[in-house]
């Protein structure tokens, strides 16, 4: 199946600027794309991640994808999608965040693939020297300023007020599509909806500077969809915040129960966007949704593949390891990185590596609200020690109940867990 085809069968695709012509330019071409990521923060999170899959769709079918990291544009802040002034970071920040994202995305796009393979550009080599009589002389020019007010990013901001700085974003940016389409050959930008005045606006600048018409300038845009959730809540966010790509900001476990925790409605969806699965498999899994939603078959393979994409397939099976064991209750077959995935999130007490009775232990931990309470949780079976229960008023805790010498587990009733960490 034909690359827009395809993207088009999974409701990918927002806008083109010409459809029938990118159609026909893909057809007769080895085509080189970009889509452009500012370094916010020290890692992607899951909102990058359909434009850097259809990077990956397009190098599959057999084009030249370029990963642009906005280390120049990223020391501005775009506008769009924004009620607000973004804050500034320092010089160092941005180069920081930069060089850990080219890191993330080396993960996710073939560098090494011969003929096709993707290729991580900063757009600071080209912004970062240019002086300002150069931007306005060779860039600033091509731009009327009805032109730019037209545009929503600017015009969405005009009543709450927008700097100069960002208001020169979209000029930023067009310069990044034509420096690209001078250097590359690139003929092709992907972005969110919300970057269509962004992506025209190079196109437009590529138009003027190279003093083409419209019908000569081999020059397209294509934007994916807002990603929305059935229940109206924010995609990508949870009660701890970003889902983030970055292991350390989110764990494996956690990231593979984001993706388990998928509504109903959105499933299907989701597979669409985020996998690489057949019409075929995800029409089986449709059924199963509406006629055994109970099993959620669907949720677990969204689940499956996007973990493994993202990091690895020894992540998916650590991360079912986790879920199983928390399932059952056998925490002992969790090793002590598994146990630090699985309970990031619960209370946690340091001690040291010392023998304490569970009572004493109940109570310092602030697990039970005294000694008395700590009792009768005890006698009444409400005490799980990783995983089992334990109703012995003269336990002591010792080295046989920490997990690889770090952690013990402590339940009290059904759902309430705590983690005994050690010095």
């Amino acid at each position: 199946m034909e690359i827009l085809n395809d993207l088009q069968n999974r409701g990918l695709i927002h806008q083109t600027t010409d459809f029938e012509g990118l159609e026909k330019h893909l057809r007769d071409n080895q085509v080189t794309l970009y889509a452009g990521f500012d370094p916010t923060a020290d890692s992607l999170h899951i909102g990058h991640l359909v434009p850097v899959l259809i990077l990956k769709r397009f190098q599959r079918a057999g084009h030249r994808p370029i990963a642009l990291i906005g280390g120049g544009t990223g020391m501005i802040g775009d506008p769009s999608g924004r009620s607000a002034e973004r804050s500034l970071n320092e010089a160092a920040v941005v180069e920081g965040f930069s060089n850990k994202i080219k890191q993330q995305l080396a993960k996710l796009l073939d560098f090494d693939n011969g003929e096709n393979a993707a290729v991580a550009r900063n757009n600071h080599d080209w912004l970062g020297s240019m002086t300002v009589i150069d931007f306005l002389r060779d860039a600033g020019k091509h731009f009327g300023i009805n032109y730019m007010l037209a545009k929503e990013s600017v015009s969405a901001r005009i009543e709450q007020g927008i700097s100069f700085t960002e208001f020169s974003y979209m000029i930023l940016q067009s310069l990044d599509f034509l420096k690209l389409y001078e250097q590359e050959n690139c003929t092709l930008q992907i972005g969110g909806s919300d970057q269509w005045g962004n992506i025209t606006a190079g196109m437009e600048l590529i138009r003027r500077s190279s003093g083409q018409d419209e019908e000569e300038t081999k020059a397209y845009g294509l934007t994916v969809p807002l990603i929305t959730k059935a229940d109206g809540t924010k995609f990508g966010k949870t009660a701890g915040g970003a889902v983030w790509l970055d292991s350390e900001k989110t764990s494996p476990y956690e990231f593979y129960q984001f993706w388990i925790n998928t509504d109903d409605r959105d499933v299907i969806k989701f597979l669409h966007y985020f996998t690489f699965l057949e019409q075929e498999e995800m029409e089986q899994l449709q059924s199963e949704v509406e006629n055994h939603p109970e099993n959620r078959l669907a949720q677990k393979r969204l689940a499956e593949e996007v973990t493994r994409i993202v990091h690895s397939q020894d992540a998916v099976e650590q991360a079912q390891k986790i879920s199983a064991s928390l399932f059952s209750g056998d925490l002992k077959q969790l090793s002590a990185s598994e146990i630090k995935q699985g309970f990031k999130d619960v209370p946690t007490y340091d001690m040291t590596k010392e023998d304490i009775g569970l009572i004493d232990l109940l109570v310092n931990a602030s697990i039970s609200s005294s000694k008395r309470q700590a009792r009768e949780d005890i006698k009444n079976g409400a005490i799980y020690i990783n995983g089992e229960r334990n109703q012995d008023m003269q336990y002591t805790i010792s080295s046989e109940d920490r997990i690889e010498d770090q952690f013990t587990i402590i339940r009290r009733g059904k759902k309430k867990y705590f983690m005994i960490s050690y010095k």
